[in-house]
């Protein structure tokens, strides 16, 4: 399988280095007229094609990928729409907003197999979660190739295009409101007297154990903190003094302000 990137920035960029370091079997061109961007991708995944022409490398594709802004879309489809064979060829885009029914509009082609994909930052390290929807052109197959793109990034997960706002928030934009945690529960353990650097160190391992207890277990989350919340002991007065602060309520209402 061959993959074109169009877009070398910060997502399109991460999406070609991730799969050139990863295992799966899979060429890798990458486009963007930034030509610093490229040389810097070539010089740490030499096996990386790379063209300042988005023409170039999308002819003999098997996935199109776009990673360019929103708004860039349109003329990027429309630049290399001569070049596509769209009998064949996977379109994929990782444009925020952009729904299928656009990109088929722009594609000028009902029959196209169009896919949507919202990763998140951790996609550099392999640790995006990755939401995936398609069209219904999309053969079964197409759909595992994708899926497979992705889970060698991170983890996948294929939902209806409608809920691909709600999965936005909760894991894109998540990433974000995660590390916001990371910095208050660092700031307070600056409060209690604990260095900076090791209380961030500290809250991370705790998080890192607090991940592979609920993967491990399969538990609720509630099951976990019933077990350290002691009858007058003081993890439940913690619990319950964030909770008069807003703990909850501000999460969800941060995640649905941000659909």
């Amino acid at each position: 399988m061959k993959i074109a990137i169009i877009g070398a920035g910060n997502m399109g960029g991460a999406i070609a280095r991730g799969l050139a370091h990863s295992d799966i079997d899979i060429k890798i061109a990458v486009a963007d007229l930034a030509q610093d961007k490229l040389d810097e991708l070539k010089r740490e995944c030499a096996s990386v094609e790379i063209s300042t022409d988005s023409s170039a490398i999308v002819a003999d594709a098997d996935v199109v990928l776009l990673a360019v802004k929103p708004w860039l879309v349109e003329p990027v489809i429309k630049g290399v729409l001569p070049q596509l064979d769209l009998s064949h060829q996977i379109i994929l885009s990782i444009a925020a907003g952009v729904d299928i029914a656009t990109l088929i509009s722009w594609l000028g082609n009902e029959g196209a197999v169009v896919f949507r994909a919202i990763p998140n930052t951790a996609i550099s390290i392999h640790q995006s979660m990755t939401f995936v929807s398609h069209n219904a052109n999309a053969s079964a197959q197409q759909v595992a190739e994708v899926e497979a793109i992705f889970n060698a990034l991170g983890k996948a997960a294929v939902i209806e295009e409608r809920l691909m706002g709600a999965a936005t928030s909760l894991c894109s934009c998540g990433i974000a409101f995660a590390m916001r945690y990371v910095r208050a529960a660092t700031e307070g353990g600056v409060e209690l007297g604990i260095y900076p650097n090791d209380a961030k160190q500290y809250v991370l391992q705790t998080l890192r154990g607090a991940v592979e207890l609920l993967e491990a277990t399969g538990n609720n989350p509630e099951v976990e903190i019933d077990k350290v919340t002691t009858p007058g002991g003081i993890t439940i007065k913690g619990l319950n003094a964030m909770e008069a602060h807003g703990f909850t309520n501000a999460v969800i209402e941060g995640l649905k302000a941000s659909k």
